[in-house]
């Protein structure tokens, strides 16, 4: 790797588009009357009790420019990124919903074999929900229920925590956007397997919080995880493993199919770190929680904050402190 001006990437990447789309959590949450909620939003599902575990909602649309450019891998996506939410608080899958509007059927068709591929891939089935294919464009929006028996959160990375990236780099970039698929060629059999690590790393005790890597990229997923938890995060790039021939600066902001951000004791990194590896996943310690607001990139001596969420608030949720 060579030398990196962090000034300079910390500062593109704090004006990046898929940061700056996160903004829109706090306004929607506002006008629903969900901020200052503790632990209610935030996350990449909704935990409901139930019995001696969760139950876990979760939804996700898609940019009407990806599900027009590529609408077989946006169905694929639809049923891969809600189950990636499940798995990222420690849940399984059980189900999901669609809603897929088009204009005819010849434009829906694709992005529902997208949908059944990735069903059948995964295990998980669709179960019902909305169609509208006499609409002037397409769009896409899934929903997904599953079950966790110990949560992975947002809300419960503290300082002395390290910050574990785990991330698969068995795929290639799906131009023109910055989505790194490591999955549609994949055995089910292994792409299944892969999805009960977060659940097993949940139910040993190994982590308590974790975040999926979303549009927002490594970067941008770290500081949704810091702002929740109201801690900092220094990301050492110089720590951060990279696919061949894959540049830093696109790499903090690449959507991966199988990535994931956990904050983890440091006594149990190692345990963390080889239930990755033995999969022929990459993991590694990139970083760590500090004390404050500030999530920044370290690269030896210097040090450039990308965004200190206490002063620039990234989700804007406006949690409260709760009496003692």
């Amino acid at each position: 790797m060579g030398a990196i001006d962090i000034s300079i990437l910390a500062e593109r990447l704090s004006a990046s588009i898929g940061i700056a789309a996160k903004q829109d959590i706090g306004m929607i949450a506002a006008r629903l009357g969900l901020q200052g909620q503790q632990d209610a939003v935030g996350d990449d599902c909704a935990a409901l009790r139930d019995g001696d575990g969760y139950l876990l909602f979760a939804i996700e649309g898609f940019m009407n420019e990806f599900v027009a450019a590529d609408p077989w891998f946006a169905g694929w996506c639809g049923i891969m990124v809600n189950i990636s939410d499940i798995v990222a608080m420690g849940g399984r899958p059980i189900a999901v919903v669609d809603a897929v509007w088009a204009d005819g059927e010849e434009g829906a068709v694709p992005v529902l074999e997208g949908m059944r591929a990735a069903s059948a891939t995964f295990g998980v089935p669709i179960v019902g929900g909305h169609t509208n294919i006499r609409t002037d464009r397409g769009q896409l929006s899934v929903a997904i229920l599953g079950r966790a028996h110990k949560l992975l959160t947002s809300f419960d990375a503290r300082p002395g925590d390290v910050l574990v990236a785990a991330i698969d780099h068995r795929g290639r970039y799906r131009e023109p956007f910055n989505n790194w698929e490591a999955v549609t060629d994949t055995p089910p059999v292994r792409l299944r397997g892969d999805l009960e690590l977060l659940p097993e790393i949940a139910e040993a005790g190994l982590a308590l919080s974790a975040k999926d890597i979303s549009q927002g990229g490594i970067v941008g997923t770290a500081i949704m995880l810091a702002e929740c938890s109201r801690v900092g995060i220094d990301i050492d790039v110089s720590a951060i493993p990279l696919p061949a021939g894959v540049s830093l600066d696109r790499w903090l902001a690449t959507f991966p199919s199988f990535g994931y951000l956990l904050a983890v004791a440091p006594e149990h990194v190692a345990d963390v770190v080889t239930r990755f590896t033995a999969r022929g996943i990459s993991a590694a310690v990139i970083g760590a929680v500090v004390a404050g607001a500030e999530v920044a990139l370290v690269d030896g001596k210097s040090r450039a904050v990308v965004r200190n969420h206490a002063e620039t608030p990234l989700l804007q949720l406006g949690r409260q402190e709760v009496a003692a």
